[in-house]
């Protein structure tokens, strides 16, 4: 989709990029009644997280690397269904779109801000002439990494903490 990329922001990273995993969290009474589909959605959801996450690391364009990072936190998201842990998984969700619109948006301004330019090896030293946005990155950075006391740490560490007592759903699946 060509979008302006503070309209892509709110287009992919609050809504249809997550439209997928809100199906799967709607549909939890029927995923409850079919364990083996519990087991392949966590595998699926765990495998996918790893391969994201790792892949982003490689990338060198801004919007890319958050893209990565979308995908391995909507596959979190997912791992989160599979562990039968769907209300921690839709807080995650909810505040995955806040800070990853944030995120994109703040992508936005610096690349308007510097021509056009993508390429994370060409940005540097931006503090001074975009103060609100760098901050605003931080933050929304932070909470993406689950830094303790930001919304990306509360809803992470519950999904977590949940999922531990979960094995035993994995365990009656297989």
């Amino acid at each position: 989709m060509e979008a302006p990329t503070p309209v892509s922001a709110l287009l992919h990273a609050a809504t249809l990029v997550t439209a997928g995993a809100y199906l799967l969290l709607r549909n939890h009474e029927l995923l409850g009644s079919a364990p083996n589909s519990i087991l392949i959605i966590a595998s699926v959801g765990l495998i996918t997280s790893c391969f994201a996450g790792l892949s982003g690391l490689s990338r060198h364009d801004i919007k890319s690397v958050i893209a990565f990072s979308t995908i391995s936190q909507v596959a979190f998201i997912v791992l989160g269904c599979g562990l039968g842990e769907f209300n921690s998984a839709i807080y995650l969700l909810f505040t995955h779109a806040f800070y990853k619109a944030l995120l994109f948006t703040g992508a936005g301004i610096v690349i308007h801000s510097i021509g056009g330019n993508q390429d994370l090896r060409l940005i540097g030293g931006l503090g001074r002439s975009l103060p609100l946005t760098s901050a605003a990155m931080l933050i929304a950075s932070a909470s993406l990494g689950a830094i303790p006391f930001t919304s990306g740490d509360f809803s992470k560490d519950i999904l977590i903490e949940l999922g531990g007592g979960s094995r035993l759903i994995l365990n009656d699946a297989l």
